[in-house]
């Protein structure tokens, strides 16, 4: 697999899919493993399922992971389940309010609350995460998105 910026192969999602599985299986009792894999099979996959029964194990064996609570809030986003994926990013920042990564939390929220249909509050977490990371495509895009909910057209386009 090549370590350059751009879209990747299918060939190369194909084995990145594949080591998450294998991850899964020799990995099944390190929480940290199956969290990485259970997100791998989330974003490249569309395992939704797959990916919650993963997280879910997770936090049977770490319920204080931080990193298991926003990858189940993205989960739960990405099920449409706006609530639970609130809940489970809050829970996340209650654990670690301080990590440098926090942003990932924050454009979850942003995501979680753009589910439900609330804009206002989904463009106040988005606009958080690209103050920390303004190039951060996945917060990009939802600000687009939400410009265009919100009727902020000539925002949308600057962005």
């Amino acid at each position: 697999m090549t370590l350059a910026w751009g879209r990747p192969s299918e060939a190369e999602i194909a084995e990145v899919v594949g080591l998450a599985r294998e991850a899964i299986e020799a990995g099944k009792d390190d929480p940290d493993v199956l969290w990485m894999a259970g997100f791998t099979l989330l974003v490249l996959a569309g395992e939704h399922a797959t990916a919650d029964s993963v997280i879910t194990r997770t936090l049977a064996l770490n319920p204080n992971s931080f990193h298991a609570w926003i990858t189940r809030g993205w989960v739960s986003a990405f099920r449409n389940e706006p609530g639970p994926a609130i809940e489970a990013l809050q829970r996340a920042l209650r654990l670690n309010p301080l990590d440098p990564l926090d942003f990932r939390v924050a454009a979850g929220l942003g995501f979680a609350h753009l589910v439900a249909g609330q804009y206002e509050e989904a463009m106040q977490w988005v606009d958080r995460t690209l103050r920390e990371q303004p190039r951060y495509t996945v917060a990009v895009r939802m600000k687009v998105v939400l410009c265009v909910h919100l009727e902020r057209i000539e925002e949308a386009r600057a962005k």
